[in-house]
Parts: structure tokens; C-alpha cells; sequence
């Protein structure tokens, strides 16, 4: 009798410590899978939300420069969420604005990203894509970029096909055609893109 409970209570000992490792690798490679993409927070933060957004859109940069300050300053900043930031382009210059993104080193992106809405108007402004192409140049100069490795990330096809592929998998996951399209813990934010909105829709989840 005592034999059996040994063995019974070295059984569940045994489950409990598959499932421990078991959690614990799909934490990791949680954890894994937000270093790879441009994200504002903690990896850990319980709230993830995405952001679909083209680099060209006015409103993407009305979110990014008044929304998102304050979404950081009440939810980023005290480690409840995470903000995930997906290109999204819809258009070249757009296209080529994101390219750059993932060939600027990882703890400058946020500041590109910053850098990028504010001066929509002025680099975005270019009479065909060429020009703007140009503009796109002298910030990234800012950002260690020269012109060789400039011409070099617009011609990444590696970079290409991830910024497209992932356009293509938020189409098909969250039928996404406009930006900018927030996803909040996997669920499509329906409705007025606010703060206070989003922050309702965080609480919920908190």
C-alpha cells in the first residue's frame, strides 16, 4: 500500500513537472517571438496590442504622435500592455519607409518610428518616388544608414517578403484593408479609434 502511493504521488509529481516545462517553453517562445518585432513594453505585459499601420497615413500618424503617448504613459509605462507595431503599407513609399524600419538597428526602430510620423508631411511630400526616396535618405542618415546600405535594404528581398507576408497573414487573419486597424489580445477593436475607447477596452481585459 504505501509502495502505491509512492508510485501514485511520484506520478502526478512527474505530470506536474511535464506541464511546468511544458508552460514554460511557450513563455519563452512568447517571449521569443515579441523580441523579433518592433514593440513598445514589456514582452511579458498581459495586454498585447498590434497596431496595423502604413507609414503614409495621416491618421496612422495622428495615432502614433496623440494616442499612443497616452496609451504609454497609463498602460506601457506601468507594464499592463504592450504595443506591437505591424507594417501594414499601402502604397511605395509606405513599402519602402517600412524596408528601412527592419534595417535600422533594433534600439533606434522606436525613434525612427517617432521620427517618421512627425515629418509625414515633409518626406511623404515628394512628387513621385523618387523624391521621396530621397527624403527617406536624409533621416535615415540620422540612423546609421549610409547610401550604400540604403540601396541595399530596398533591395533585401528577405525584408520584402516578410513586410509582405505579414500583410497578407493580417488580411486573412483579421480581414484588415484600412489602417489604422488595432488588435487588442487577438480581437479586432471595433469602433471610433480613441483613447478613451482603447482604454475602455483595455480595462475590460485587465
Amino acid at each position: 500500500m504505501i509502495k502505491t502511493n509512492l508510485n501514485y504521488r511520484l506520478f502526478f509529481l512527474f505530470k506536474f513537472l511535464l506541464l511546468f516545462v511544458f508552460c514554460f517553453k511557450l513563455f519563452a517562445d512568447d517571449v521569443k517571438k515579441y523580441e523579433k518585432m518592433v514593440v513598445i513594453g514589456s514582452n511579458t505585459a498581459p495586454i498585447k496590442i498590434k497596431i496595423f499601420s502604413s507609414f503614409t497615413c495621416p491618421h496612422c500618424a495622428d495615432f502614433h504622435t496623440k494616442i499612443i503617448p497616452k496609451i504609454k504613459e497609463k498602460y506601457i509605462n506601468t507594464n499592463q500592455a504592450q504595443i506591437i507595431h505591424v507594417d501594414f503599407p499601402l502604397d511605395q513609399a509606405s513599402f519602402n519607409a517600412s524596408k528601412l524600419l527592419h534595417c535600422i538597428k533594433q534600439k533606434n526602430q522606436i525613434s525612427f518610428l517617432d521620427k517618421i510620423y512627425e515629418d509625414q508631411d515633409k518626406w511623404a511630400s515628394g512628387s513621385n518616388i523618387k523624391q521621396i526616396n530621397e527624403n527617406l535618405k536624409k533621416i535615415v542618415l540620422n540612423f546609421g544608414i549610409n547610401e550604400i546600405q540604403f540601396n541595399k535594404c530596398l533591395n533585401n528581398e528577405k525584408i520584402n517578403d516578410k513586410i509582405l507576408n505579414s500583410r497578407i497573414d493580417a488580411h486573412k487573419k483579421y480581414s484588415i484593408n484600412s489602417t489604422p486597424t488595432i488588435v487588442i489580445n487577438e480581437k479586432k477593436f471595433e469602433g471610433s479609434i480613441n483613447f478613451k475607447n482603447i482604454s475602455k477596452k483595455i480595462e475590460k481585459l485587465i
